[in-house]
């Protein structure tokens, strides 16, 4: 199949290119990126005044399959990505069963190739079950398919048990994501420490549960040579430890989320249950060096950490509720109303944090938009202003923290293997 993207202003940073193209695609691959190409095409899309950039890549997706079917699953949730621009989405291991052994990865790629409408890839778990006791077989679940590991939900409290895995992870060259949280400091909180939380009568999770064991993941990185990721960065302090880290030449990388760079705490004086995820949303000095990270580069990476959640896990009372929020549909939107519309990035930084830098990280041969390469492409109305509903979304779950809000940026089309696999209603 032959599709022509016309007019277009083509932002593809891993080939410093941000002006008006046309794009050729041709049987899943990009044919040809030039002015004015003229040639018969199956489909010829008009993108004049759109952004187009490669496929998107989100590198933290839980989609609850196999175990919580009533949450997500492969299907709804790539349906999800698709619509938010993702061609390309990484599952996290916190499923039921977790993704701990070949035997569970085979599982969660046959469900993969029946029916996913996006690329899949897969992180496995650290250790068995997440449950930081036993280390799991890097080097076999590297051979059968995943492309890094990580306890995510849960960090892995054993120093010593930590250090095993960062060297048995490096020998398999495996990437290792740390869900960098102190259980025995965060305890049983649920918002941000502080004025807020005292003020509401809920315990509080301080920045220390979180800065503390990314500063021990660092200083393990660093001793073992491990690359690693530091995944959902929420405070300055971690900000800054990475950062010093980076200039020291330890192999770190970090990404953030929408509601970091968009919320405080003061989103949750109403209650609303959809405010509440893991780590929680912090101050506004928080908030604000956030966004510092984005604009320096020290943080690589944004991405959704899409948690879905049935309604009856969610309108409970805020002490019971689950932490976790939906973020696929709603994630380019964000960054673009938060991001670009108060000039923090352009156009190409944006892209670079969103497909360039987690396809480099993940070591994935995506986020260009060379000739040659996989086909999967993002058509962008940057103008395009539209309100988050409830009723909109095409995940099985709805627990976003931004219904009602009104973002600019919409995804037109999505293009995943050379087939357009979304497109906006009119």
């Amino acid at each position: 199949m032959k599709i022509l993207i016309k007019n277009g202003r083509v932002v593809d940073p891993a080939n410093d290119l941000d002006d008006i193209r046309d794009i050729l695609v041709e049987d899943a691959r990009i044919a040809k990126v030039a002015k004015d190409i003229t040639v018969a095409a199956d489909e010829t899309i008009d993108a004049s005044g759109k952004i187009v950039t490669p496929g998107l890549i989100d590198m933290h997706v839980h989609l609850r399959e196999p175990g919580r079917e009533d949450k997500e699953t492969v299907l709804t949730g790539t349906r999800a990505a698709l619509k938010g621009g993702f061609t390309t989405i990484l599952a996290m291991p916190n499923t039921q069963p977790a993704i701990d052994s070949i035997e569970n990865v085979k599982l969660l790629k046959d469900i993969i190739k029946e029916t996913a409408c996006a690329n899949v890839l897969i992180s496995a778990a650290i250790t068995r079950s997440r449950m930081g006791e036993e280390i799991t077989d890097a080097a076999k679940l590297k051979k059968e398919g995943a492309v890094a590991v990580s306890d995510d939900g849960s960090s892995v409290e054993s120093r010593e048990l930590f250090l095993k895995a960062m060297k048995k992870a490096k020998e398999a060259r495996l990437l290792v994501i740390c869900h960098s949280e102190d259980k025995a400091i965060s305890a049983s909180g649920v918002i941000n420490l502080g004025a807020v939380s005292t003020r509401l009568g809920l315990r509080g999770i301080s920045n220390e549960s979180e800065y503390k064991r990314v500063q021990r993941d660092i200083q393990l990185a660093e001793r073992t040579k491990c690359p690693i990721h530091i995944a959902h960065v929420s405070c300055a302090e971690s900000v800054e430890i990475i950062a010093k880290a980076k200039k020291k030449g330890v192999k770190v990388s970090a990404e953030t989320c929408p509601h970091y760079f968009t919320l405080t705490e003061e989103a949750v004086r109403g209650y609303d249950t959809n405010m509440k995820m893991n780590p929680p949303l912090r101050s506004r000095k928080d908030k604000d060096a956030i966004i510092q990270g984005l604009k320096k580069g020290v943080i690589d990476v944004i991405s959704s950490d899409h948690a879905p959640h049935t309604v009856s896990e969610k309108e409970i009372e805020f002490d019971r509720a689950e932490f976790g929020v939906t973020g696929l549909e709603t994630e380019l939107a964000v960054s673009v109303t938060e991001l670009i519309g108060k000039g923090v990035l352009d156009w190409s930084g944006l892209v670079a944090r969103m497909s360039v830098n987690p396809s480099r990280i993940l070591g994935i041969d995506k986020g260009s938009l060379t000739p040659g390469k996989a086909a999967d492409i993002a058509i962008i109305d940057p103008d395009k202003e539209w309100t988050v509903e409830k009723g909109g979304f095409v995940s099985k779950s709805k627990n976003s923290p931004f219904i009602g809000m009104k973002l600019k940026g919409l995804v037109e089309y999505t293009i995943c293997a050379g087939k357009i696999a979304y497109k906006a209603k009119p």
